[in-house]
Protein backbone atom coordinates (compact mmCIF):
# COMPACT_ATOMS: atom_id res chain seq x y z
CA UNK A 1 0.00 0.00 0.00
CA UNK A 2 1.51 3.36 -0.99
CA UNK A 3 0.58 7.01 -1.39
CA UNK A 4 1.72 9.30 -4.21
CA UNK A 5 1.67 12.47 -2.10
CA UNK A 6 1.22 13.18 1.59
CA UNK A 7 1.76 10.59 4.31
CA UNK A 8 -0.14 7.54 5.37
CA UNK A 9 -1.57 7.85 8.88
CA UNK A 10 -3.52 4.61 9.16
CA UNK A 11 -3.80 1.46 7.06
CA UNK A 12 -6.10 -1.47 7.74
CA UNK A 13 -5.89 -4.60 5.60
CA UNK A 14 -8.27 -7.49 6.23
CA UNK A 15 -8.45 -10.94 4.69
CA UNK A 16 -11.57 -12.60 3.32
CA UNK A 17 -12.48 -13.82 6.81
CA UNK A 18 -12.34 -10.26 8.15
CA UNK A 19 -9.13 -10.82 10.09
CA UNK A 20 -6.75 -7.87 10.18
CA UNK A 21 -3.34 -8.38 8.61
CA UNK A 22 -0.38 -7.30 10.72
CA UNK A 23 1.84 -4.69 9.11
CA UNK A 24 3.51 -1.31 9.52
CA UNK A 25 3.75 2.08 7.85
CA UNK A 26 7.24 3.02 6.69
CA UNK A 27 9.22 5.72 8.50
CA UNK A 28 8.61 8.24 5.72
CA UNK A 29 4.87 7.50 5.67
CA UNK A 30 4.96 6.68 1.98
CA UNK A 31 4.03 3.01 2.18
CA UNK A 32 2.66 0.16 4.29
CA UNK A 33 3.89 -3.44 4.17
CA UNK A 34 2.62 -6.64 5.81
CA UNK A 35 4.72 -8.27 8.53
CA UNK A 36 4.62 -11.60 6.70
CA UNK A 37 3.85 -12.82 3.21
CA UNK A 38 0.19 -12.71 2.27
CA UNK A 39 -1.64 -15.92 1.48
CA UNK A 40 -1.87 -16.94 -2.14
CA UNK A 41 -5.24 -17.27 -3.89
CA UNK A 42 -6.82 -14.88 -1.37
CA UNK A 43 -8.77 -11.63 -1.40
CA UNK A 44 -7.94 -8.61 0.76
CA UNK A 45 -9.67 -5.34 1.56
CA UNK A 46 -7.68 -2.14 2.20
CA UNK A 47 -8.77 0.99 4.06
CA UNK A 48 -6.12 3.72 4.10
CA UNK A 49 -5.96 7.23 5.51
CA UNK A 50 -3.44 9.83 4.38
CA UNK A 51 -2.83 13.50 5.18
CA UNK A 52 -1.21 16.16 3.01
CA UNK A 53 1.17 18.87 4.24
CA UNK A 54 -1.81 21.07 5.14
CA UNK A 55 -3.32 18.39 7.37
CA UNK A 56 -6.15 17.52 5.03
CA UNK A 57 -7.08 13.86 5.60
CA UNK A 58 -8.41 11.59 2.88
CA UNK A 59 -9.67 8.02 3.17
CA UNK A 60 -9.70 5.46 0.39
CA UNK A 61 -10.86 1.87 0.13
CA UNK A 62 -9.84 -0.80 -2.34
CA UNK A 63 -9.49 -4.55 -2.66
CA UNK A 64 -7.15 -6.94 -4.41
CA UNK A 65 -6.48 -10.64 -4.94
CA UNK A 66 -3.18 -12.46 -4.66
CA UNK A 67 -1.98 -14.86 -7.32
CA UNK A 68 -3.42 -18.35 -7.67
CA UNK A 69 -0.56 -20.85 -8.01
CA UNK A 70 -0.63 -23.02 -11.09
CA UNK A 71 1.47 -25.70 -9.38
CA UNK A 72 1.82 -26.98 -5.85
CA UNK A 73 4.37 -29.41 -4.49
CA UNK A 74 1.76 -31.87 -3.21
CA UNK A 75 3.25 -32.47 0.25
CA UNK A 76 1.93 -35.46 2.20
CA UNK A 77 3.03 -36.89 5.54
CA UNK A 78 2.68 -40.14 7.47
CA UNK A 79 0.66 -38.70 10.37
CA UNK A 80 -2.98 -39.36 11.13
CA UNK A 81 -4.64 -36.58 13.11
CA UNK A 82 -5.24 -37.58 16.76
CA UNK A 83 -3.44 -40.90 16.24
CA UNK A 84 -1.16 -42.58 18.80
CA UNK A 85 2.36 -43.67 17.88
CA UNK A 86 5.32 -45.41 19.48
CA UNK A 87 8.32 -43.62 20.99
CA UNK A 88 10.39 -44.05 17.82
CA UNK A 89 7.97 -42.22 15.54
CA UNK A 90 9.55 -40.07 12.85
CA UNK A 91 7.38 -37.63 10.89
CA UNK A 92 8.08 -38.05 7.20
CA UNK A 93 7.02 -35.41 4.68
CA UNK A 94 7.24 -36.20 0.97
CA UNK A 95 6.80 -33.76 -1.91
CA UNK A 96 5.61 -34.67 -5.40
CA UNK A 97 7.86 -32.00 -6.89
CA UNK A 98 11.50 -31.13 -6.10
CA UNK A 99 12.04 -28.47 -3.44
CA UNK A 100 14.62 -25.77 -4.08
CA UNK A 101 13.92 -23.33 -1.26
CA UNK A 102 14.48 -25.80 1.57
CA UNK A 103 15.12 -23.18 4.26
CA UNK A 104 11.78 -21.50 3.54
CA UNK A 105 10.02 -24.85 3.87
CA UNK A 106 11.69 -25.64 7.21
CA UNK A 107 10.85 -22.20 8.63
CA UNK A 108 7.18 -22.81 7.92
CA UNK A 109 6.92 -26.21 9.60
CA UNK A 110 6.90 -26.05 13.40
CA UNK A 111 6.44 -28.66 16.12
CA UNK A 112 4.75 -28.00 19.44
CA UNK A 113 5.39 -30.72 22.04
CA UNK A 114 3.65 -30.76 25.42
CA UNK A 115 6.94 -31.44 27.22
CA UNK A 116 8.98 -28.94 25.21
CA UNK A 117 10.83 -31.57 23.16
CA UNK A 118 12.90 -29.99 20.38
CA UNK A 119 12.35 -31.45 16.91
CA UNK A 120 14.66 -31.03 13.94
CA UNK A 121 14.31 -31.87 10.26
CA UNK A 122 16.71 -33.63 7.92
CA UNK A 123 16.46 -33.65 4.13
CA UNK A 124 16.93 -36.87 2.18
CA UNK A 125 17.34 -35.52 -1.34
CA UNK A 126 15.07 -32.68 -2.49
CA UNK A 127 11.65 -34.32 -2.12
CA UNK A 128 11.70 -35.71 1.41
CA UNK A 129 12.29 -34.29 4.87
CA UNK A 130 12.04 -36.31 8.11
CA UNK A 131 11.53 -34.82 11.58
CA UNK A 132 12.52 -36.30 14.94
CA UNK A 133 13.84 -35.34 18.40
CA UNK A 134 17.40 -36.08 19.53
CA UNK A 135 16.24 -39.08 21.57
CA UNK A 136 13.11 -41.21 21.52
CA UNK A 137 9.90 -39.43 22.49
CA UNK A 138 8.63 -39.72 26.06
CA UNK A 139 5.39 -41.62 26.59
CA UNK A 140 2.38 -39.36 26.94
CA UNK A 141 3.83 -36.49 24.93
CA UNK A 142 1.26 -34.66 22.84
CA UNK A 143 2.63 -33.21 19.61
CA UNK A 144 1.11 -30.78 17.13
CA UNK A 145 2.66 -30.18 13.73
CA UNK A 146 1.92 -26.79 12.19
CA UNK A 147 2.26 -26.68 8.40
CA UNK A 148 2.19 -23.20 6.86
CA UNK A 149 3.29 -24.01 3.33
CA UNK A 150 0.39 -22.80 1.20
CA UNK A 151 2.02 -19.46 0.40
CA UNK A 152 5.63 -20.66 0.40
CA UNK A 153 7.29 -20.74 -3.00
CA UNK A 154 9.20 -24.01 -2.61
CA UNK A 155 10.64 -23.79 -6.13
CA UNK A 156 10.16 -21.31 -9.00
CA UNK A 157 6.39 -21.02 -9.60
CA UNK A 158 5.70 -24.00 -7.30
CA UNK A 159 4.01 -23.45 -3.94
CA UNK A 160 3.69 -25.56 -0.81
CA UNK A 161 -0.04 -26.06 -1.19
CA UNK A 162 -1.11 -26.71 2.41
CA UNK A 163 -1.81 -24.92 5.69
CA UNK A 164 -2.85 -27.39 8.37
CA UNK A 165 -2.34 -28.55 11.94
CA UNK A 166 -2.02 -32.22 12.90
CA UNK A 167 -1.89 -33.56 16.44
CA UNK A 168 -0.67 -36.94 17.64
CA UNK A 169 0.18 -38.57 20.96
CA UNK A 170 3.07 -40.81 21.98
CA UNK A 171 1.83 -44.02 23.57
CA UNK A 172 3.53 -46.58 25.81
CA UNK A 173 7.25 -47.19 25.37
CA UNK A 174 7.73 -50.50 23.53
CA UNK A 175 11.18 -51.39 22.24
CA UNK A 176 12.24 -54.78 20.89
CA UNK A 177 15.80 -55.98 20.33
CA UNK A 178 16.53 -58.81 17.92
CA UNK A 179 19.76 -60.73 18.49
CA UNK A 180 20.46 -62.50 15.20
CA UNK A 181 23.19 -64.57 16.83
CA UNK A 182 21.07 -66.00 19.67
CA UNK A 183 17.87 -66.06 17.55
CA UNK A 184 15.90 -64.28 20.27
CA UNK A 185 13.88 -61.07 20.41
CA UNK A 186 13.72 -59.28 23.76
CA UNK A 187 10.66 -57.09 24.23
CA UNK A 188 10.70 -54.19 26.70
CA UNK A 189 7.71 -52.08 27.71
CA UNK A 190 8.21 -48.91 29.71
CA UNK A 191 11.78 -49.97 30.49
CA UNK A 192 10.97 -53.47 31.74
CA UNK A 193 11.63 -56.75 29.92
CA UNK A 194 8.24 -58.39 29.43
CA UNK A 195 9.01 -61.16 26.96
CA UNK A 196 11.70 -63.04 25.07
CA UNK A 197 10.49 -64.52 21.79
CA UNK A 198 12.34 -67.17 19.74
CA UNK A 199 12.77 -65.87 16.18
CA UNK A 200 14.39 -66.66 12.87
CA UNK A 201 15.88 -63.79 10.93
CA UNK A 202 17.93 -63.27 7.75
CA UNK A 203 20.09 -66.18 6.69
CA UNK A 204 23.86 -65.64 6.59
CA UNK A 205 24.07 -66.77 2.97
CA UNK A 206 23.50 -65.60 0.30
CA UNK A 207 24.27 -61.99 1.21
CA UNK A 208 20.97 -60.70 -0.17
CA UNK A 209 19.21 -62.68 2.58
CA UNK A 210 21.11 -60.98 5.42
CA UNK A 211 19.11 -58.99 7.95
CA UNK A 212 19.98 -55.34 8.45
CA UNK A 213 21.61 -54.25 11.68
CA UNK A 214 20.43 -51.07 13.36
CA UNK A 215 17.42 -49.29 14.78
CA UNK A 216 14.25 -49.52 12.74
CA UNK A 217 10.71 -48.35 13.39
CA UNK A 218 7.39 -49.97 12.55
CA UNK A 219 6.06 -47.77 9.74
CA UNK A 220 2.94 -49.76 8.86
CA UNK A 221 0.72 -52.55 10.19
CA UNK A 222 -0.16 -54.47 7.03
CA UNK A 223 -1.91 -57.57 8.37
CA UNK A 224 -1.63 -60.26 5.72
CA UNK A 225 0.85 -58.77 3.23
CA UNK A 226 1.85 -60.27 -0.09
CA UNK A 227 5.61 -60.86 -0.14
CA UNK A 228 6.90 -60.69 -3.70
CA UNK A 229 10.58 -61.42 -4.33
CA UNK A 230 10.45 -59.52 -7.64
CA UNK A 231 10.03 -56.24 -5.73
CA UNK A 232 13.40 -56.65 -3.98
CA UNK A 233 16.26 -55.84 -6.39
CA UNK A 234 19.10 -58.35 -6.30
CA UNK A 235 17.33 -60.90 -4.09
CA UNK A 236 18.78 -64.32 -4.81
CA UNK A 237 17.10 -67.71 -4.67
CA UNK A 238 13.84 -69.19 -5.91
CA UNK A 239 11.24 -66.53 -6.78
CA UNK A 240 8.20 -66.35 -4.51
CA UNK A 241 4.96 -64.44 -4.13
CA UNK A 242 2.57 -65.35 -1.34
CA UNK A 243 0.61 -63.78 1.55
CA UNK A 244 2.37 -63.57 4.91
CA UNK A 245 0.38 -63.08 8.14
CA UNK A 246 0.84 -60.51 10.90
CA UNK A 247 3.16 -58.29 8.84
CA UNK A 248 4.72 -55.19 10.39
CA UNK A 249 6.77 -53.17 7.89
CA UNK A 250 10.15 -51.84 9.07
CA UNK A 251 11.77 -50.56 5.87
CA UNK A 252 10.77 -49.32 2.44
CA UNK A 253 13.01 -51.99 0.91
CA UNK A 254 10.89 -54.77 2.39
CA UNK A 255 12.09 -55.69 5.88
CA UNK A 256 9.27 -56.91 8.13
CA UNK A 257 8.55 -58.49 11.46
CA UNK A 258 6.01 -61.10 10.39
CA UNK A 259 4.47 -64.46 11.05
CA UNK A 260 6.27 -67.50 9.65
CA UNK A 261 3.87 -70.40 9.11
CA UNK A 262 5.97 -72.51 6.75
CA UNK A 263 9.10 -73.31 8.79
CA UNK A 264 9.19 -76.13 11.32
CA UNK A 265 8.74 -75.02 14.94
CA UNK A 266 12.29 -76.21 15.71
CA UNK A 267 13.71 -73.40 13.54
CA UNK A 268 12.66 -70.57 15.88
CA UNK A 269 15.34 -69.78 18.42
CA UNK A 270 17.90 -71.93 16.58
CA UNK A 271 18.32 -71.01 12.90
CA UNK A 272 18.23 -67.97 10.64
CA UNK A 273 16.44 -68.99 7.45
CA UNK A 274 14.55 -65.90 6.24
CA UNK A 275 15.20 -63.58 3.30
CA UNK A 276 16.11 -60.70 5.63
CA UNK A 277 12.94 -60.37 7.69
CA UNK A 278 12.29 -61.26 11.32
CA UNK A 279 10.03 -64.29 11.50
CA UNK A 280 7.91 -65.34 14.49
CA UNK A 281 6.10 -68.66 14.72
CA UNK A 282 2.59 -68.56 13.27
CA UNK A 283 -0.16 -70.98 12.26
CA UNK A 284 -1.11 -72.10 8.73
CA UNK A 285 -3.37 -69.90 6.63
CA UNK A 286 -3.10 -66.48 4.99
CA UNK A 287 -4.03 -64.72 8.24
CA UNK A 288 -2.21 -67.03 10.66
CA UNK A 289 -3.54 -67.28 14.21
CA UNK A 290 -3.84 -64.40 16.67
CA UNK A 291 -2.92 -66.70 19.58
CA UNK A 292 0.56 -67.49 18.21
CA UNK A 293 3.74 -65.53 19.09
CA UNK A 294 3.41 -63.65 15.79
CA UNK A 295 -0.26 -62.88 16.37
CA UNK A 296 0.27 -61.63 19.91
CA UNK A 297 3.25 -59.46 18.96
CA UNK A 298 1.29 -57.96 16.06
CA UNK A 299 -1.73 -57.17 18.24
CA UNK A 300 0.46 -55.36 20.78
CA UNK A 301 2.39 -53.31 18.21
CA UNK A 302 1.69 -49.83 16.86
CA UNK A 303 3.31 -47.65 14.23
CA UNK A 304 6.32 -45.95 15.79
CA UNK A 305 7.43 -48.90 17.93
CA UNK A 306 11.18 -49.50 17.88
CA UNK A 307 12.80 -52.71 16.61
CA UNK A 308 16.60 -52.92 16.81
CA UNK A 309 18.62 -55.72 15.19
CA UNK A 310 22.12 -56.60 16.36
CA UNK A 311 24.73 -59.28 15.63
CA UNK A 312 23.55 -59.88 12.07
CA UNK A 313 26.16 -60.53 9.40
CA UNK A 314 24.31 -58.01 7.23
CA UNK A 315 24.93 -54.31 6.58
CA UNK A 316 23.67 -51.44 8.69
CA UNK A 317 20.28 -50.12 7.64
CA UNK A 318 20.47 -46.75 5.88
CA UNK A 319 18.80 -43.78 7.63
CA UNK A 320 16.44 -43.12 4.72
CA UNK A 321 15.24 -46.73 4.45
CA UNK A 322 11.86 -46.45 6.14
CA UNK A 323 11.85 -44.48 9.40
CA UNK A 324 15.44 -45.42 10.22
CA UNK A 325 16.72 -41.91 10.85
CA UNK A 326 17.72 -42.87 14.41
CA UNK A 327 20.85 -44.40 12.87
CA UNK A 328 22.11 -40.92 11.96
CA UNK A 329 23.67 -39.08 14.90
CA UNK A 330 22.12 -35.82 16.06
CA UNK A 331 25.12 -33.75 14.96
CA UNK A 332 24.57 -34.78 11.35
CA UNK A 333 20.77 -34.78 11.50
Amino acid sequence: VSVASGKLSKVTVTDQAGKEVAGAISADGASWAPSANLSVASQYKVTAQAADDKGVVATAESSFSTLTPKQDAGPHDNIGDNATYGVGMIVRLDFKKPVKNKDDVVKNITFEASDGTVVKGHWFGNQRIDFRPEKFWKSGTKVTVHYRLKSVEVAPDVYGGVDSDETFTIGRDKQSTVDAESHQMTVEKDGQVVQTIPISTGASSPKSWNAYNGTMVIEAREGSAVMDSSTVPGLEGTPYKHPVPHSLRLTDSGTYVHGNNWSDASVFGHENVSHGCIGLRDAPGDKGDDSTPAGKFYADSIVGDVVTVKNSVGDDVKPDNGLSGWNLDWKNW
